[in-house]
């Protein structure tokens, strides 16, 4: 298609897998607390099953966006096109 990144478009992965640092160019991505995530799982996990009734139903954690060469404003000549 002939298009550039991060030129005529910005790309942003999920995750933060290791892969993307190292890639050219290295991506831009929303880093989560995977372990953080996991650990509050299992804890949630092993009070249902002893039982407890669990008021919680929605836990909201932190992301940090981890910018990269992948972003970048738009130009000007991209930007009127919108």
């Amino acid at each position: 298609q002939g298009l550039s990144v991060p030129k005529d478009m910005s790309v942003i992965g999920f995750d933060d897998a290791p892969l993307a640092e190292r890639i050219a160019p290295a991506l831009t991505t929303v880093r989560q607390p995977l372990r953080k995530m996991g650990l509050m799982a299992a804890q949630m996990l092993l009070r249902m099953i002893s039982g407890e009734t669990l008021e919680t139903k929605r836990i909201e954690l932190t992301t940090s966006l981890v910018i990269r060469e992948s972003c970048a404003p738009p130009s000007v000549k991209n930007f009127q096109k919108i």
